[in-house]
C-alpha cells in the first residue's frame, strides 16, 4: 500500500469513526443509537421534579406519543393538531371496536423542531391535513410513529397520512403515500420507520394486505416491497448487520422473520409469538430477542449465526419463556441483561441474555403500576416512566437493583424517553421537558 492509499484509508476510518461517535452521542431513532434503549455516552440526572433539574419545559401543540429524537442541538418530534369544527366520522366503527376516541375533527400532522439549549421552537411544518378514517384507542395518538434521522434528513411517518423526508431546517425533500391502514379494532397506528445507510424501511401490518417496504432515503423511490401474511401489529423493524449481511427483523402474529435488506428476501423465520404485537425486538452480539403477551405469552432468543429457513424447532432458538414477556413497552437490552415490563402489573423482570433465566426478581416498581413508555438505560441506571408522570430510577449491574429515586412531574406520559449527553427528554401530554442538572 503506497503513502497516498494509506492516507485515504486513514481518512475513511476517521470519517466512519466520527459518524459512529456522532450517532452514539445522539438519540436518532425510536430506541436510541443502538436500537436497544441504551444511550452508551449519556449521563442524565437521577433526581428531578417540577422545581428541580428541569432546565426548560415547552408546550407542544396538539397531541403525539412519538418519541422525540435528538441530533446535535435539535430535538425533533411529531404531533397531530385538531382543526375546525366537529363533523361526522368518515367511517363506521370496525368490527370489535372498543374504547376508541370520538374522531370528529380534522387534524393537521406536524413535525416540530425544538432548540435543545432553551426549548424554543425552531420550526414547525404541517405535512398533511385530513379527518382520520380511524379514531384510535383512547390511550393512543394520531402521531405515535417516531421519526428517525441521520443528521442530514429527518424522516417523519404518519402512517395513513404519509411518509415525509425533510432536511434539518424543515424543508420538504420528498413525500410518499403508502395507502390507508385499517388496524385491528380501529385502535390506530404506531410502527416507526427504520434507517440503515441509504435505505429506509417501513412495516405496514394491518387487517388487509400487509407488507414491508424499503425506500431510497434520498428520493423516496421504492427499492423493494414484499407482502406479509400478517394482521395488525405496531412493532418497529430493527436492522441488524451480522456476518457481512444486513437484515431487517420484524415480528408478526404468524412468524418472526429476518429479511435481506438488499432484496427483501426472507432469510429465516420462527413461529411462537402472539397477535397484536406492540413491542419491538432488540438484538446484540448475533442474538435477537423478541416477545409478546397479548393472547400468547412468549419471549424468544434467536441465534443469527446459521439461521436459515424455518428455525422454529431448531437449535437457533437459544431459549424461550412464558413469564416476564413484554406487551406495550419494548424490552431494554443492557449488557448481559434483558429488562421487560409485565402487562399492567408494575413489575420489572431482568433476564440473563444467555439463558433466559431470571437474574433475581421479578422486581416490584414501588411507584409505578402502568407504563406505555419503554424503559431506557444509561450510566448503569434504568429509567422507567409511568402514564401518570412518575419516573423510577434503579441501578443496573447490582445483584439486586437498588431503587435510586422516584421523580414526579405533573403530566401524563406515554412517549418513551430520549437520552443524549447529560440530558433526558420527556414528552408529556402538556409539555416537552428537558431534564438536566441546572448549571451543568
Amino acid at each position: 500500500m503506497n503513502a497516498l492509499s494509506r492516507r485515504l484509508l486513514l481518512a475513511c476510518v476517521a470519517i466512519f469513526a466520527a459518524a459512529d461517535c456522532s450517532i452514539a452521542q445522539n438519540w436518532p431513532q425510536w430506541r436510541g443509537p443502538l436500537g436497544t434503549g441504551v444511550a452508551p455516552d449519556a449521563n442524565p440526572p437521577i433526581e428531578w421534579g417540577d422545581n428541580k433539574n428541569v432546565r426548560w419545559k415547552t408546550v407542544i401543540p396538539g397531541k403525539g406519543h412519538s418519541t422525540s429524537i435528538v441530533w446535535g442541538e435539535r430535538i425533533i418530534l411529531t404531533t397531530a393538531i385538531p382543526q375546525g369544527d366537529e363533523v361526522m366520522p368518515r367511517l363506521p366503527p370496525r368490527a370489535g371496536a372498543h374504547d376508541n376516541l370520538a374522531m370528529t375533527r380534522q387534524h393537521e400532522y406536524v413535525v416540530v423542531a425544538v432548540n435543545r439549549k432553551d426549548g424554543k421552537i425552531l420550526w414547525q411544518q404541517a405535512m398533511h391535513k385530513d379527518l382520520p378514517h380511524e379514531p384510535g384507542h383512547v390511550t393512543a395518538s394520531l402521531a405515535s410513529n417516531s421519526p428517525v434521522t441521520d443528521g442530514e434528513y429527518v424522516f417523519a411517518f404518519f402512517g395513513s397520512r404519509g411518509l415525509y423526508c425533510l432536511d434539518m431546517n424543515g424543508k420538504l425533500v420528498w413525500k410518499k403515500s403508502l395507502g390507508e391502514m385499517h388496524t385491528k379494532h380501529g385502535h390506530g397506528e404506531g410502527s416507526s420507520p427504520a434507517l440503515h445507510g441509504d435505505t429506509l424501511v417501513v412495516n405496514w401490518d394491518h387487517e388487509e394486505q400487509s407488507f414491508l417496504i424499503a425506500l431510497d432515503k434520498r428520493t423516496g423511490k421504492q427499492r423493494w416491497r414484499v407482502g406479509r401474511p400478517e394482521d395488525s401489529s405496531w412493532s418497529t423493524p430493527i436492522i441488524v448487520e451480522h456476518a457481512g449481511k444486513v437484515q431487517v427483523i420484524v415480528p408478526g402474529t404468524k412468524r418472526l422473520r429476518g429479511y435481506d435488506l438488499a432484496s427483501g428476501a426472507v432469510l429465516w423465520e420462527c413461529a411462537g409469538l402472539s397477535s397484536n404485537i406492540v413491542a419491538s425486538s432488540v438484538a446484540a452480539n448475533g442474538v435477537v430477542f423478541s416477545g409478546s403477551s397479548y393472547d400468547t405469552r412468549n419471549l424468544l432468543a434467536i441465534k443469527l449465526d446459521g439461521a436459515r429457513g424455518d428455525v422454529t424447532d431448531s437449535k437457533q432458538v437459544l431459549w424461550s419463556r412464558r413469564r416476564g414477556c413484554p406487551y406495550v413497552p419494548s424490552p431494554l437490552l443492557y449488557g448481559d441483561s434483558l429488562y421487560t415490563l409485565q402487562h399492567y402489573q408494575g413489575l420489572v423482570s431482568r433476564l440473563d441474555v444467555k439463558t433466559g433465566e431470571d437474574q433475581g426478581g421479578p422486581f416490584r416498581l414501588q411507584a409505578i403500576k402502568n407504563a406505555y413508555a419503554s424503559p431506557v438505560g444509561a450510566a448503569n441506571r434504568i429509567y422507567v416512566v409511568s402514564l401518570d408522570g412518575v419516573t423510577q430510577v434503579m441501578s443496573h449491574g447490582d445483584e439486586n437493583p437498588k431503587m435510586l429515586a422516584v421523580n414526579r412531574l405533573d403530566d401524563r406520559i406515554s412517549a418513551s424517553p430520549a437520552l443524549a449527553g447529560g440530558d433526558l427528554f420527556l414528552r408529556g401530554e402538556r409539555f416537552l421537558y428537558c431534564i438536566a442538572e441546572v448549571g451543568r
